[in-house]
């Protein structure tokens, strides 16, 4: 569901406006009224953001969390947990380390982004970087293993035409959300909106 809205507004965008197609197709074109249904799409993209950036950082907060508990074995800041009651919800175990260097990198990549005013583009990037392995690769080859599909049988030719598909999508949005960066850097300011 998701590959086929990003492909329609892709598709329908660029066949629509071309090269003109804003970033933003609900405000791109000074669509601002009704204002609140701005509002309930930004509120979507949020949420959407939000989860998707919980789901990605999750194996590098994992690495980091681990790494350093093999490194720092006997420091209580990276290993000890202490037990916080949460009312209606029972009991919360909080890591000082994990506390303190989750918020750094949300306050580092936050910094990042806010430098970096070509949003749009970078998020395409990791999304064309994201998308075939995780959406489409990883799912198929899961489907293939667990359905146990034979090789050269039509629903096992299918499934990999589907992902060799999805792969050439993936590498043609990152080659033009990095044309899209190099294009954006020639009038880059800090902590200005690029327009």
């Amino acid at each position: 569901v998701t590959t086929i809205f990003y492909l329609l507004c892709g598709c329908m965008g660029y066949a629509a406006f071309g090269d003109q197609a804003p970033g933003n197709l609900l405000t791109g074109f000074g669509f601002f009224d009704p204002y609140w249904l701005l509002d309930i799409a930004n509120i979507a993209i949020v949420v959407h953001l939000v989860g998707a950036y919980q789901v990605y950082c999750q194996p590098l907060f994992a690495f980091i969390e681990k790494w350093s508990v093999r490194k720092w074995s006997r420091s209580d800041f990276v290993t000890a947990e202490y037990d916080i009651p949460i009312p209606l919800c029972g009991v919360y175990q909080l890591n000082l380390f994990r506390l303190v260097w989750r918020t750094i990198y949300v306050v580092f990549t936050t910094l990042i982004a806010m430098l970096l005013p070509f949003f749009n583009d970078v998020v395409g990037i990791l999304g064309a970087l994201g998308f075939w392995p995780l959406t489409v690769y990883f799912p198929v080859e899961m489907y293939i293993a667990q359905n146990k599909v034979r090789k050269w049988t039509s629903q096992w030719i299918g499934l990999q035409l589907l992902s060799i598909a999805c792969l050439l999508v993936s590498v043609a949005a990152a080659v033009g959300s990095i044309a899209g960066v190099i294009l954006d850097l020639r009038t880059f300011k800090p902590f200005k909106t690029v327009y």
